[in-house]
């Protein structure tokens, strides 16, 4: 395999960060600095496309290889189980290993931390033992009995409740800082012969906005961040107008976050190369998904996949790679080869067992270090997108080359969607967007949305990147061809969502069933009287 072996690698994610708030991409203030530095020694990605619009399914894609309906964590299901994970395949190599962050769903009660040698999700409302003792067994339990799963919808909305908690208002300060001196001293401290593999999640730049004062005086002067919308469900159910001064300061906030978050990665940038560890470490830097301030007329990051969401930020320091930019189409679920490409490591090599019901082995095309990438015509066992992409022997195949998008109708958004909108008086319809499942196909030129409660959506993004002509594929050919691929890619993960989501969530008499120690642990967490 035509690749440079590097002993290290350094994998940050700067969660919900939209690429055009980036200096590497355009954006005029100087909200990057450090990572424009970076930029000028990394391949920077233009296409580079998420898997799903929200983290727990993008980073179960980015530690698996797989694409959201194949690893099965999402709001339904909102943990990580029997998957071989990148961290487990790296960790029976050899490699020390770790994980930090601030997120929620990146903890053990998800799964989504399987494999670290060590782990700290500075998650601090939670108690410790909430995320491996009895909750994270009730919350797998329920989900593997039919009748309990909707029991699910009330423990993952322990995630939102607590992010609001731990992000909003005076006690909010950043675990950002934290996160990184414990990345240091992981590094520090690491004495494997192989190397090490450090994931970082960073969450500033998530709803609500409390950045520290030094940024938001220099990009938000005279914002009070609790006097703007804070809750991007009270706007999407219409229950809060925004006007135009609003959103500006909602996203001079937002590049406050920003600007800290890259001065604490410049931080740690620094230290490896005063450290001498620079040059021995490949670095990935991307976001998991964007933020929609008012585009679309929606906030936030739910109910949609237009490219503010799924278009991300990707940029990889590699010696087999130039200092340059890309524009050919990557997906974020390529990064899980890369990372292997990278380390020379393969699941069949290391006694972790590959193949359908194990890791997902190394495939250089799939790897951005390979000179084979996305060449799948080579693929000896080709997943769901490579299939779609290769087509099915009819004159379709080579429409060229797409990614594709997955996203299961929402549990903890839509119930507080119907939260806002029933204080407000307000009934949402049974065709809102937000009761729809959605999977799309994107080329360079055009997008297919596939939904099935409203209406499909077309673009030519060539002509339209703003996605604000919808185009019928029954007039384009580009856009027939991308949902074509589409529809390769809904056979190749059992089937299209043709038919309306009909689940209702009735968690409350799912409780009734909930054993008393869950019961226990939901009233100490305000979910029960």
């Amino acid at each position: 395999m035509d690749r440079t072996r590097q002993s290290n690698v350094l994998f940050v994610v700067l969660d919900t960060v939209r690429k055009d708030h980036l200096g590497p991409y355009g954006y005029e203030r100087e909200t990057t600095p450090e990572l424009s530095r970076f930029a000028e020694e990394a391949t920077v990605f233009e296409s580079a496309i998420a898997p799903a619009p929200w983290t727990l399914p993008v980073h179960a894609s980015l530690f698996t290889g797989r694409y959201p309906s194949q690893h099965g964590a999402d709001q339904g299901s909102p943990y990580l189980e029997d998957e071989t994970t990148l961290a487990s395949t790296l960790s029976a190599a050899g490699y020390d290993t770790a994980c930090y962050s601030s997120n929620a769903w990146i903890t053990p009660y998800t799964g989504l931390t399987d494999g670290f040698d060590a782990q700290d999700s500075f998650f601090e409302v939670l108690p410790g033992d909430v995320l491996s003792g009895p909750l994270a067994s009730a919350w797998q339990a329920i989900n593997d009995n039919d009748y309990l799963r909707d029991l699910a919808s009330k423990l993952v909305h322990l995630g939102a409740m607590a992010h609001s908690k731990l992000a909003s208002g005076d006690g909010a300060d950043s675990k950002t800082p934290s996160v990184i001196d414990r990345t240091k001293s992981f590094i520090d401290d690491s004495d494997s012969d192989e190397g090490w593999f450090a994931f970082v999640n960073l969450m500033d730049a998530h709803l609500p906005y409390y950045p520290p004062e030094e940024y938001r005086e220099e990009f938000a002067p005279g914002v009070d961040p609790s006097e703007v919308c804070q809750n991007s469900k009270e706007f999407n159910s219409g229950a809060r107008e925004i006007d135009d001064e609003e959103w500006n300061d909602i996203r001079g906030l937002y590049d406050a976050e920003i600007a800290h978050m890259d001065a604490e990665l410049g931080r740690l940038f620094a230290w490896l190369r005063e450290t001498g560890q620079w040059e021995d470490t490949t670095v990935v830097v991307c976001a998991d998904h964007g933020e929609l301030h008012g585009e679309h007329d929606l906030y936030g990051h739910e109910f949609a996949l237009y490219d503010q969401l799924i278009n991300v930020p990707l940029l990889v320091k590699h010696p087999d790679l130039e200092a340059d930019r890309r524009d050919d189409l990557v997906e974020l679920l390529d990064c899980y080869h890369t990372v292997l490409d990278a380390t020379g490591v393969d699941p069949d090599g290391v006694g972790t067992t590959a193949g359908a019901d194990g890791a997902v082995g190394r495939d250089p095309t799939r790897s951005l270090l390979s000179s084979e990438f996305r060449a799948f015509d080579g693929t000896t066992e080709a997943d769901p997108g490579q299939r779609a992409v290769l087509g099915n022997g009819e004159a379709d195949a080579a429409d060229g080359d797409y990614a594709f998008v997955e996203y299961a109708q929402p549990v903890i958004e839509l119930h507080h969607l119907e939260e806002k909108a029933s204080e407000a008086g307000i009934e949402l319809p049974e065709d809102h967007r937000a009761y729809s499942r959605l999977r799309a196909a994107r080329s360079s030129d055009a997008k297919y949305v596939r939904a099935d409660r409203i209406p499909d959506e077309g673009y030519r993004l060539d002509e339209d990147p703003a996605e604000e002509s919808p185009v019928d594929p029954a007039d384009d050919e580009t856009v027939a061809a991308t949902e074509r691929a589409l529809a390769r890619f809904e056979e190749a993960v059992g089937g299209a969502w043709d038919d309306p989501d009909e689940r209702v969530a009735d968690a409350d008499d799912a409780l009734a069933d909930a054993d008393e120690e869950t019961r226990d642990r939901l009233r100490e967490l305000g979910y029960l009287e």
